[in-house]
């Protein structure tokens, strides 16, 4: 209960903090109007029907939560290293992986702005029919989504501390993730063998249930599948956290022997 309390005030210091730059505030509001009138005017100029037109919003939309929390995410140790925090982190009696976590969390919460603002900016701007079947789960599963984002940022970030350019790292995955995950080109359309790699991806099966519960489809089983892979993200992740510290560690009396 006390890792969930920090996680939860660690989150909303993150998320305070992160809302009031200038620079990833002018991003998270271009960002999504630039994905979204992109994919309308792509969309509309091919005849799309509305209900294509509906599954492009939703694809769009979730484009804006995964590009707001790649490349910050996968640079975010970088950043506390060059600020000179990193140690403080880690030297913390709270393990690592729960200091980290809330910072990854907090970016993905900000980019769900992008969900709003590309739904609404479809509404009004390009007549899109936002005609929702089944609210309640349509709300639950852009939670969901969200939030094992994060978690997969998490990861990313545990993953790539050690490389100084692990800023392109993020922005490199940024784009075949779209692909990959289904955002806006069927899986059915992409080779065989990439299909297997989707299905490792959480916002495959996020972006999966937002649409099922858009179209009034059951979109339970999809929801299902992505929280189990945010919780195997988050545990793969907290265990190369743990590896990290204890190697850091070992250095460290290396150093002074």
């Amino acid at each position: 209960m006390t890792y969930v309390r920090v996680i939860g005030l660690a989150w909303w210091l993150q998320l305070k903090m992160r809302s009031r730059s200038a620079f990833d505030g002018l991003l998270g509001v271009l960002y999504p109007l630039f994905f979204s009138t992109v994919v309308f005017m792509m969309f509309r100029h091919g005849d799309a029907s509305g209900a294509a037109l509906l599954s492009a919003a939703v694809g769009a939309s979730v484009m804006g939560v995964w590009s707001s929390t790649s490349t910050t995410a996968s640079a975010a140790l970088q950043q506390e290293r060059r600020q000179g925090t990193l140690e403080l982190l880690v030297a913390a009696p709270t393990p690592l992986p729960v200091v980290i976590l809330p910072v990854t969390l907090s970016m993905a919460t900000i980019g769900a702005y992008s969900l709003v603002v590309t739904l609404v900016w479809g509404r009004f701007a390009f007549g899109v029919d936002l005609a929702i079947q089944r609210p309640v789960q349509f709300v639950l599963a852009a939670a969901v989504t969200v939030v094992s984002i994060g978690v997969l940022g998490f990861l990313l970030a545990v993953s790539s501390v050690r490389y100084r350019t692990a800023w392109a790292l993020g922005t490199a995955l940024e784009m075949p993730v779209w692909l990959i995950s289904g955002f806006l080109v069927p899986l059915d359309l992409l080779p065989a063998w990439i299909r297997p790699i989707s299905w490792l991806l959480a916002p495959t099966w996020g972006i999966d249930a937002i649409r099922a519960a858009a179209e009034g489809r059951d979109a339970l089983p999809a929801l299902a599948a992505c929280l189990g892979l945010a919780v195997v993200y988050g545990l793969v992740g907290s265990l190369l956290a743990v590896r990290l510290v204890d190697a850091a560690r070992r250095h460290a009396t290396l150093a002074l022997t």
